[in-house]
């Protein structure tokens, strides 16, 4: 798996991101694609904001026991996987700050490094390695962009 946190990797994420336009449509699913980006946006919310609520205790246990390996390891999401409650956007979403909002996360993520993501707790999952907060990161924004075709 690629990792999003080294330079080039971002670089290069950002250069398909660059790609897209707010007319871009799907290959599958039926987000917008601002709808997209702002659904990519929740993993960082989540890693760096205080604005989504830590799962109760028995939430997580379940979320770590039967969900946090699909979302960790290296295998790619099938399509049209069911998502979280707060990773679903129904609202209209503006393309241009979704845009800009993921590209900052992700210079922050590769700015801070691999080092700040080791033990880094994950409200979902409790402490993952750096390797495991890559995989999440990479493999869930490569699948969506994949999904709008760049």
């Amino acid at each position: 798996m690629k990792d999003i946190i080294t330079q080039p990797v971002t670089q290069e994420t950002i250069q398909r991101i660059n790609q897209l336009t707010p007319s871009s449509q799907p290959l599958w699913g039926s987000m917008t694609v601002a709808q997209m980006l702002a659904h990519c946006n929740v993993t960082y919310e989540m890693a760096f904001e205080d604005k989504h609520p830590k799962p109760n205790a028995l939430m997580r246990f379940l979320l770590k026991v039967f969900v946090k390996n699909a979302v960790v390891n290296e295998t790619p999401y099938k399509h049209n996987t069911r998502t979280a409650p707060q990773f679903l956007i129904k609202e209209t979403k503006d393309f241009d700050q979704e845009k800009n909002r993921l590209i900052g996360y992700l210079q922050r993520t590769q700015a801070l490094g691999p080092a700040y993501f080791e033990g880094k707790e994950s409200l979902s999952f409790g402490a993952l390695t750096s390797q495991e907060w890559n995989n999440m990161f990479y493999k869930h924004l490569d699948h969506h962009l994949r999904q709008f075709g760049v």
